[in-house]
């Protein structure tokens, strides 16, 4: 069965009103533009000038709706969209109808949220991709350091490119940094310390500099242990060291964090590390370039 990505979308979510933030800070006072072209019926074309990943359809779709217009998409989520391939250098992505003010309303913020989350999706793709062609099966994830008030629609395009989005917020998971380290005195404490609220639903992560770090985590029972800005050799005689150690005492994930791109993510890739995160996929990312044009 296809996933579909919409269904993680309550139909009563506040990323509706994100949408309906999202216009209003577009047009707060008079909408100048509309009153030019009035409200005669009008179709217009969503085109695609880059290639890519097609994602943030339901979030664009949104902004149709409540400028009350009417779409037809000619592409799913996810699909790859190649202008490339063509002799002019685009493809007709939907085809949207309404008042010529509610289009013009509507245009550049569909068109920010398809270029913006089309760009993570593709990144997310890549950088996945890149890792299956070299025989890693494990999880490519990315961060938190997501753009304020974009998280949901970031960490959205992550999955439609196929990347794990790793935690959504400081609720989701426990994240133990240096911070929490110096603050308590230890990762004993601040394992500890955590788990006497979290409970046993609410992962316990372990951010570690050494090998000595990451055994006193898994020793305090940290479901996760970080290996944060190891060196790509360094990294993989720690991970196969943590991992025949405990083998059969203690159970947790290895993740690798730590400067991690496309284009180097390669050397570090071993079947000893459970996950790779990185904020690559999300952070300066390339968007992907749309347009729409009134037919005319």
């Amino acid at each position: 069965m296809a996933v579909d990505l919409r269904n993680l979308l309550p139909t009563n979510g506040q990323w509706r009103q994100d949408v309906t933030n999202w216009l209003q800070e577009d047009v707060p006072s008079f909408d100048y533009g509309g009153f030019v072209v009035g409200s005669d019926p009008k179709s217009a074309t969503l085109l695609c000038k880059q290639d890519g990943i097609l994602s943030g359809v339901p979030f664009a779709q949104e902004v149709f709706n409540q400028c009350q217009l009417d779409v037809e998409w000619y592409f799913k989520e996810g699909e790859k969209l190649s202008p490339s391939t063509t002799e002019v250098g685009k493809i007709a992505v939907a085809k949207v109808r309404g008042e010529a003010k509610n289009i013009l309303l509507a245009e550049r913020t569909a068109l920010n949220i398809l270029s913006r989350s089309s760009g993570i999706a593709t990144a997310s793709y890549k950088i996945i991709m890149s890792a299956r062609k070299v025989g890693y099966r494990g999880i490519i994830a990315g961060t938190r350091k997501t753009t304020p008030g974009l998280r949901r629609l970031e960490k959205y395009s992550m999955l439609v490119g196929g990347c794990d989005s790793h935690r959504y917020d400081l609720s989701s998971m426990v994240m133990l940094k240096d911070n929490h380290i110096w603050s308590t005195g230890s990762i004993t404490n601040a394992v500890q310390n955590a788990k006497s609220v979290c409970g046993f639903s609410v992962k316990i992560e372990v951010e570690c500099q050494t090998e000595e770090e990451a055994d006193e985590a898994i020793e305090a029972d940290a479901d996760v242990i970080m290996l944060d800005n190891f060196s790509n050799d360094l990294l993989k005689i720690c991970a196969k060291s943590l991992k025949e150690k405990w083998h059969g005492k203690k159970h947790f994930l290895l993740e690798c964090s730590g400067g991690l791109k496309r284009d180097n993510l390669e050397k570090f890739l071993c079947d000893e590390i459970d996950i790779y995160s990185t904020s690559s996929i999300h952070q300066g990312t390339e968007v992907i370039d749309f347009s729409l044009k009134i037919d005319h």
